[in-house]
């Protein structure tokens, strides 16, 4: 299975036209990833080795959610020894970081201690252009720990429907449907998580504030604002694509998707209603840098902490299982504890001397 960064070439499949690229910027940005086709995104550089096969062990469910209408694909991974095994490798090409992660799994699980009483319900939030498939992993893994875990394709993401994104403005009230149904079914263990990777990670923070039944949130490679991500992931991907039409086309995004400016932004939702989190950044990461994930933190409720990944890019900081494990297992286990008490592998929200 590839892990692309799909974002950037998606937008030039028709091409740019100088006088009106503003408009179609802003219309390819909202336009559903999914409806794109598969050969215009750029190679990978990250390389996610799972047998996708295990997901048919848990069967595909459907909600319809809206207004605007769309139906959300989604999957419940119920508490169990899965055996998990874990591998990494990486190299450099072209001057440029690539990694190969490796899981298995036994499925279906074996009983445990859990698998009838769950912790509680994790939601898992893929990025941008991906599927639910790309957090099977860490769905495996927080349910053997014995969380329910649900894998969710999100609007206009995998199997799922929408003719648009929303970069969360709509896409919390999905979620809040998706718990709904989930409730109706018997199936809402709280405390309610969000563990959320980029796109999803911004998500899951904006999240909280138009839902309280999510306890708690861990945000893996958070973007503080649309605008910043967006321009470094063309700095990263498309150097080609006129800076001038990127910056046309979100300056009209507001208006074509009926918000106002900076509602896309996570930034401008933690400052008006800040959420406890854990905030994981990558020390390589171009897309959402230190600095701007220790941003978010700073702006975030107390208590909230900053976990620092070294050599990890954006790409590839949400499988450094390694490195994560510990700290969000550790995480979801407090997120019904009102005591918190400093960690030894966490810091708090502030920026390391000598980074910039």
């Amino acid at each position: 299975m590839r892990v692309n960064l799909f974002w950037w070439v998606t937008l030039v499949v028709l091409g740019l036209s100088g006088a009106g690229c503003g408009g179609f910027m802003a219309r390819r940005m909202a336009q559903a990833p999914n409806t794109y086709p598969e050969w215009i995104a750029p190679e990978a550089r990250v390389l996610l080795a799972v047998d996708s096969r295990c997901l048919t062990n848990f069967p595909a469910r459907y909600v319809n959610v809206g207004p605007p209408p769309a139906r959300l694909r989604y999957r419940i991974v119920e508490p169990g020894d899965y055996g998990v095994e874990y591998s990494a490798t990486n190299w450099l090409e072209r001057g440029r970081a690539h990694f190969r992660f490796s899981f298995r799994t036994q499925v279906p699980g074996k009983s445990t201690g859990f698998s009838g009483s769950p912790r509680g319900t994790v939601l898992l939030l893929h990025g941008y252009g991906m599927s639910q498939a790309v957090m099977a992993p860490w769905a495996l893994r927080l349910a053997q720990e014995g969380w329910r875990c649900v894998l969710v394709d999100l609007r206009g993401h995998g199997r799922s429907t929408g003719a648009r994104i929303y970069f969360g403005v709509q896409e919390v009230h999905d979620l809040s449907q998706l718990l709904d149904e989930l409730s109706r079914q018997g199936q809402l263990v709280e405390p309610v998580a969000a563990l959320g990777e980029s796109y999803g990670a911004a998500l899951a923070l904006r999240w909280p504030a138009a839902e309280p039944r999510v306890h708690t949130v861990v945000a893996l490679a958070p973007y503080a604002e649309l605008s910043h991500a967006m321009l470094n992931i063309r700095h990263e991907y498309a150097r080609w694509v006129p800076q001038a039409c990127v910056r046309a086309g979100l300056n009209r995004l507001p208006s074509l998707l009926q918000t106002q400016p900076g509602e896309f932004d996570p930034a401008t939702v933690l400052r008006r209603t800040p959420v406890l989190a854990l905030f994981v950044a990558g020390d390589e990461d171009k897309v959402a840098p230190v600095a701007e994930v220790t941003r978010l933190c700073q702006q975030a409720a107390p208590g909230s902490e900053l976990l620092v990944v070294p050599r990890a890019t954006h790409e590839a900081l949400a499988y450094f299982f390694n490195d994560l494990v510990g700290p969000v297992l550790a995480w979801l286990k407090q997120a019904d504890t009102s005591a918190r008490r400093p960690s030894s592998f966490r810091r708090d929200c502030t920026l390391a001397p000598g980074r910039e």
